[in-house]
């Protein structure tokens, strides 16, 4: 089992219509036909979205996406339309809202690994490959790879897990040239987010992309490079063989696998909520991230 723990309802906002409800975003639709995200509070974990929220996460997430987008605008485009607060939306949306252009979504999930880990290091443990890809011998857990590998996945509904499949399905997907096109830029923006990062101390281990066409265009959606769709590495801490202190929901994880929590990942009960001193430390990595990465201070 899997999902929402309590699954919450969606503000009614005049004008707006709402579409969906996400692990993290609710998505609205305005009268002109543009999307509006609004990032919550709420924070997922092992495919459960919890039941206790993140102060000011969903504001982190998307001003480090709008910083990010700003980064990458010679390289690729983004659906980003406007920041303003459609008429009648709550206070509580302004710094987590964006209007965005409606895209045609490319239905994959668009994974670059620089680092050996996560699931992808569960199938080269068995097989010397990720996604397919052969890899050399001898890697570890955190073991940066020879060279940034394309690893796409396929985009779950909540509660349930991205499923890794290989280029060549992808290709079978959306055809050949397009599968070309995704691998390009998913590589080419991890690599300049890559070398962004390390200037700051930060290793970025892997990340996600959703990716939109938009009159042919290829378009970079949704969030992009933030603790939730990230792996993001203190340098100075890289220590291959083991598991990597992160910048993200690592200390909901361990409270959620400690005797401390009473959960049995592996049975039929949802997680339960969250002690306070877990969201502080969960919120102040969060906000570490934003500082570190962007250099402007939090507030």
């Amino acid at each position: 089992m899997s999902g929402f723990v309590e699954k919450p309802e969606p503000l009614q906002v005049p004008g707006l219509t709402h579409l969906h409800t996400g692990k993290v975003r609710d998505l609205y639709q305005n009268a002109d036909g543009e999307l509006i995200m609004v990032a919550s509070d709420r924070i997922s974990v092992y495919d459960w979205v919890l039941p206790t929220e993140i102060p000011d996460k969903g504001r982190v997430l998307t001003q480090l996406s709008l910083w990010w987008f700003d980064q990458l605008a010679d390289l690729i485009p983004n659906h980003v339309l406007s920041t303003e607060l459609p008429p009648g939306a709550p206070a509580d949306w302004a710094g987590r809202t964006l209007v965005c252009t409606s895209l045609d979504m490319a239905p994959v999930e668009c994974v670059a690994r620089g680092y050996l880990t996560g699931s992808g290091l569960a199938e080269y443990r068995e097989s010397r490959t990720v996604c397919g890809l052969a890899l050399p011998e001898g890697l570890v857990d955190g073991s940066e790879l020879p060279a940034p590998i394309f690893t796409p996945a396929t985009k779950a509904a909540v509660g349930d897990h991205d499923e890794n499949v290989s280029y060549e399905e992808v290709a079978r997907q959306v055809g050949p040239e397009t599968a070309a096109r995704l691998r390009r830029a998913t590589l080419d923006i991890y690599g300049r987010a890559r070398d962004i990062a390390r200037g700051r101390g930060i290793l970025l281990a892997d990340t996600k992309f959703e990716f939109g066409f938009k009159d042919g265009e290829l378009v970079l959606a949704d969030e992009v490079l933030t603790p939730d769709s990230s792996r993001f590495w203190p340098a100075d801490r890289w220590q291959p063989g083991r598991a990597q202190p992160s910048f993200d929901k690592q200390y909901v994880r361990d409270h959620l696998t400690s005797p401390a929590s009473g959960w049995d990942r592996h049975g039929e009960l949802p997680p339960p909520g969250l002690p306070q001193d877990v969201v502080d430390a969960t919120r102040a990595k969060y906000i570490e991230a934003y500082e570190r990465l962007t250099g402007l201070a939090w507030s």
